[in-house]
This record gives C-alpha cells, structure tokens and sequence, in this order.
C-alpha cells in the first residue's frame, strides 16, 4: 500500500495545536453553545431551570458535568423542529432518520453549520489519505441519511472529483470503479464486502484496482474486517465516525498513518464518556458510553448528548487531539444472553478468523423452551461448500464464541450467497424472542 501520510503544511493548525491551546477554544466556544442552546431551544431552558444551572455557571471545562443530558428521545418528542436554535427560515437543509421505530430524529443545518460540516468531511478525508483531485466515489445512501450529502460536500471541498453512486446497484458500482478508476471509495464496510463479492463474480482481480483508499462508516467494524479488506484491495481501510444528531460523518476519522483510533475534530465537538448506568463521568482511557456537546453548532446545538456507543478517550498521536477507540457495539446494540454480554463485532470478528467461512453473518435471537437462544446465520465459501467442510467450520466457530463469549450458540453454516446482503447499513441481530 502507497504511503499517504499528509505533510504538516497540509493540516489545518488547530489539528496540531498545543493541548492548551485546543482546551482555550473548547471553552470560549462551549461558553457559546451553552448560552445558544438556553436562549433559543425552550426545551434546554426548561431542563437548565430545573437542574439549577446557568450557562454563566460554566468556569471551566468539568463544569460541563453539571448540565442535563440529551437523549434521542427529546428529538422525538420535539419533532419536527422544536429544537432548532435559530428561525425555520435559516435553515438551509434538514436530515432525519428513517422513523422506523416511531417519529424520526430531524436535524437542520444553516449555512455556517453545512460550511463546517464540508470541511470537518475534508479535514477526515485528508487524515484518510484523500487528497485534492482525487477521484472519490460515494457510495453511502443519498438522501435523508447524512452520510451521502456529508461525504460528497467534504469531498468537494477537498477539491475532489466527486461520483455520487449511492448504496445498491453492485454491479454497476463495479463497473464504474473499473471504468472511473477512483482512488478513495466512501462506503459502509458491510456494503465492501458486497463490491468484493462482485469482483469475484466477475473473475477480477480487486488488488489491480485503482482504489488506495476506503473510509468505512455509518456501522461498527473491527480491526478484523480492516485486515480483510486490505488484504482483497490492498488499500487503506479507514475509520470516519459521525452521528446525525451531533453533525453527520466528520465528528472524528483515523488517520491513515496510524490507524490507531479515531481523533475527535475537539474544535467543534467536546467529548465525555460516561458510566451508562450512573451517569456519571469516567476518566480518559476508561470505557464508557460516549457523549457530544456540539461547540459550533447553529442550527441544533446538543448539550451532552448521549450516543450509546461505547468506547473509551485516548490521547493524540497523529494529531493532538484526543482520540476514541475503535467503536464495537452500542449500549442499544448489546445482546444480554442468558446473562452475558455479547456485541456484533464480537462474532464478526470470530467469523473472519475461521477457515472456510465467507465475512457474512446474521444473528437469530428466538426463544428454546423458556430460555433466550443464539442462532448464529453464516455461510461456506465457494471452495468449501460440502458437506464435511461446513459441519467442520461449524464447529470451529461455536467453540470459538463458546471459548471467548462463555455461551453456547447455535451456528448454521449455510451455502454461498444464503445470508442476506446489505445494501446500506448491515442488519445484524434479528430478535424473534416475541414470537416464541
């Protein structure tokens, strides 16, 4: 893989500022936040009053422990713009969720907010190892979702020729990675795992690709998966973490040099990590569930809002900013078990250090008598599709999350192409405990 360190005289200063010079601005500009979101979101007015806190309360950057939380909740129940801080009129974009579960979570952006938000997308982009006039093909969902419009405005910020494919279509996204011949592709990385499908099918060789660069987002992902999709493409695969409710894709990227977490852009956005039972907050380097308070937000300013990923804070390396760790799973995204703990990224992760195994796999969570069980839903890899070979891989990976999760899961190895294939974001746990 090509080397894509950018040089120093190509990083915005604050990304190499002194940590006292990062802190200053985080509370001049968290000052700011506070006093927006009291002054013009009666929601965070009510919530400050009954707390018994000011904006003026703030002196230093802990105090910020003092003020409420925001969940996604408040979203729901302020729908659809009840949080806006500024007038309907200033707003020159709105994004939601899909509602699927109840009304969605809608956000809005003045022009100042998308101007940040185009350049956080190309400060991630440029950490990623994209650089100006560099081909970059899109292929998160347009739309309502941020992260089509996040990562096409970054990109054309960046100065990048900019292919605005979206999600679905695999051939053709194949077709035009081979015809356009992009450098830096901007994807789901369960959605990869469906182009690299297709270079198979198509009896490519996706190493002789033209792409050097992957940004992987919207989903968890292990160093597991990184591994795999280095390998088949031998590029970068690269971390971008983001939230619609915080800004969208941008809120923090790896860097390509390290890859050794994702820095947090603390110029716009302070975080926390919190004890998700208590509240309370824990120590960088402690894991946690990961709170934002935007510092530059206009249109949506959110005060400690509560994520329920979970990860912990580290000092900066490439960067001077802080960094989080990789996400792997969600305090929502935890499957309790018969008592025990198991994430997603968990079984992935076993999954692609087994032979035989194709990097594809559903969870079925049902019921066996009264009792919770785990069906584990995967498939053979052409090569390895009898019968033999499947029971023996089988076995290989129940014992695996037997001997590292401490529970014993039902795993059925299916033939190639059984497990459903994303077209976005993964669906990975299916839970049809109800219906027992």
């Amino acid at each position: 893989m090509k080397d894509l360190t950018p040089k120093p005289s190509e990083l915005d200063a604050i990304e190499i500022a002194s940590i006292d010079e990062i802190r200053s601005l985080q509370l001049v500009r968290l000052k700011w936040s506070l006093r927006h979101a009291y002054e013009n979101v009666p929601m965070y007015r009510q919530r400050f009053d009954e707390k018994g806190v000011h904006p003026d309360d703030l002196q230093d950057l802990s105090d910020l422990s003092k003020f409420p939380f925001t969940v996604k909740t408040d979203l729901r129940d302020n729908y659809p713009f009840g949080l806006f801080a500024v007038p309907r009129d200033r707003i020159l974009r709105v994004h939601a969720s899909s509602g699927t579960t109840g009304k969605p979570t809608v956000v809005g952006y003045t022009r100042a907010d998308l101007d940040n938000w185009a350049d956080l997308v190309a400060r991630s982009m440029r950490a990623s190892g994209t650089r100006p006039g560099d081909i970059v093909h899109v292929a998160y969902g347009y739309g309502l979702f941020t992260g089509g419009l996040g990562a096409h405005y970054g990109a054309e910020r960046l100065g990048c020729t900019v292919v605005p494919i979206s999600g679905g279509m695999t051939p053709r996204q194949v077709t035009l990675i081979e015809d356009f011949k992009p450098s830096t592709i901007m994807v789901t990385p369960s959605y990869m795992l469906n182009i690299l499908e297709e270079y198979h099918k198509r009896g490519l060789d996706p190493r002789e690709s033209s792409l050097e660069v992957g940004i992987f987002g919207a989903e968890p992902w292990t160093n597991a998966m990184r591994q795999e999709v280095e390998q088949a493409f031998d590029m970068h695969a690269v971390d971008i973490y983001g939230l619609s409710e915080i800004m969208g894709p941008g809120v923090a990227n790896e860097c390509v040099e390290t890859k050794d977490g994702l820095h947090i852009w603390e110029d716009h956005f302070f975080p926390e990590v919190i004890d998700p039972e208590t509240g309370e907050n824990l120590p960088d380097g402690e894991i946690g569930e990961l709170v934002f308070t935007t510092l530059t937000k206009e249109g949506l300013p959110m005060i400690r809002y509560r994520t329920r990923d979970l990860t912990r804070l580290l000092p900066g390396t490439a960067r001077s900013m802080r960094r989080m760790e990789k996400i792997t799973g969600r305090s929502d995204d935890m499957i309790i078990l018969r008592g025990v703990n198991v994430f997603p990224t968990q079984i992935e992760e076993l999954l692609l250090s087994t032979d035989g195994l194709a990097p594809y796999f559903q969870i079925e969570l049902h019921k066996k008598g009264r009792m919770d069980a785990m069906r584990v839903m995967v498939e053979a890899l052409p090569a390895q599709a009898d019968e033999a070979a499947k029971e023996r891989a089988m076995r290989v990976l129940a014992k695996k999350i037997k001997d590292t999760a401490g529970i014993s899961v039902e795993v059925a190895v299916g033939a190639p192409a059984t497990v459903p294939r994303s077209q976005g974001k993964a669906v990975r746990v299916i839970d049809n405990r109800s219906e027992g």
